[in-house]
């Protein structure tokens, strides 16, 4: 099952070149794509719930389910009409989509459809990991990676620190004990009135204010590659209260670089660690320009390749899933289709 060597994705058996459609609809993203070969992108559509939950200021269940019912299916045939599949089940050697982790009601959307379709056009259904689909997001764009590359995902739901060892073998170095990163973004940017989602409104404020104005904690910052954002969220609130005349960009300015600081900080450590072969960002707040050029920098520092998937790629989409579920195909197999969503999944670690 592992893999290992100079290249992202390695020789494959079988069908090496078998074209996988991909659904994603593990949150508020609705997302379709059609994928060649693990790595040929041969279209990706997305439709955004961004406007629909906008006004709560975070995710509704519900809400996200009912509008992934709605879109996916026209989405779907959108993605393969784009990737010139007209003839189906012909040119299509499987269905991938994610069970876990997400939403439950949204997961159950995608991952019906998709064993709707795999058992129509009897081809396989593979069942994907969102989180090892975030793994291959950078696989879709630089394919001479070499390994073990320690990833940094950080998402609204999850910060992690892993060691991939190849595709499908990865090792957990570090994790938050409370707020993931993207969680803590959206919860400052909610407390000052920014809008949603938090990530890019902390981004735009903090280009025009200044990082010093407060000298925020780093939370854990010299203590191994676990991450805390609970307290560094919560001292950004007493310091708001302390000096309300304080410029919302100039709170987003400090609150953004405190985050850089340890992120960055424990990716160093752990390239140190593993003595990894390059670094990587993965996940929606892997989009953040002021978080990629400090990664880019300390890889500089550290005299390793750094792997930034596009900012397309670092958001919720379903080329990643599509890339994850062809190397699970070739190496692992299909699952089966009464496989369960699981809203809790979570990566599969080696010792």
């Amino acid at each position: 099952m592992s893999a290992s060597g100079g290249t992202a994705l390695g020789t494959a058996r079988g069908t090496a070149l078998g074209t996988v459609l991909g659904i994603e609809t593990s949150c508020d993203e609705t997302a379709a794509a059609v994928v060649r070969g693990g790595t040929e992108i041969r279209s990706s559509v997305l439709s955004s719930q961004v406007d629909l939950h906008a006004t709560y200021g975070g995710v509704v269940p519900e809400l996200a389910g009912r509008a992934h019912l709605e879109v996916l299916t026209p989405l779907v045939a959108d993605a393969l009409t784009r990737a010139g599949i007209d003839q189906l089940p012909l040119g299509l050697d499987a269905v991938a989509a994610t069970v876990g982790p997400g939403l439950v009601g949204s997961l159950l959307v995608g991952v019906s459809e998709a064993k709707a379709l795999a058992l129509a056009w009897d081809v396989p259904f593979v069942g994907v990991n969102h989180l090892e689909g975030h793994l291959f997001a950078a696989l879709l764009e630089h394919r001479d990676v070499g390994f073990p590359l320690v990833v940094l995902l950080v998402s609204g739901g999850h910060s992690l620190l892993v060691s991939m060892e190849g595709p499908g073998r990865y090792r957990k170095l570090g994790a938050t004990v409370d707020d993931a990163a993207g969680e803590a973004f959206d919860k400052v940017a909610r407390f000052l009135g920014l809008g949603y989602p938090g990530g890019p409104a902390i981004e735009r404020a903090a280009a025009s204010g200044d990082p010093e104005a407060f000298r925020f904690p780093r939370p854990l910052l010299d203590e191994g590659l676990e991450l805390s954002f609970s307290g560094l969220k919560t001292a950004v609130v007493r310091a708001v209260r302390a000096r309300p005349e304080a410029s919302d960009e100039d709170v987003a300015a400090s609150f953004q670089a405190a985050v850089i600081e340890v992120l960055v900080a424990k990716v160093v450590r752990a390239v140190e660690s593993v003595g990894a072969a390059g670094l990587c960002l993965a996940g929606g707040v892997a989009a953040n320009g002021a978080l990629r050029a400090a990664a880019s920098g300390a890889a500089r520092e550290l005299g390793v390749p750094v792997y930034l998937p596009g900012r397309a790629m670092c958001t919720d989409n379903a080329a990643m899933i599509a890339a994850a579920g062809w190397w699970q195909l070739e190496h692992v197999g299909p699952s089966s289709l009464g496989v369960a969503c699981d809203p809790g999944l979570s990566l599969p670690f080696v010792a």
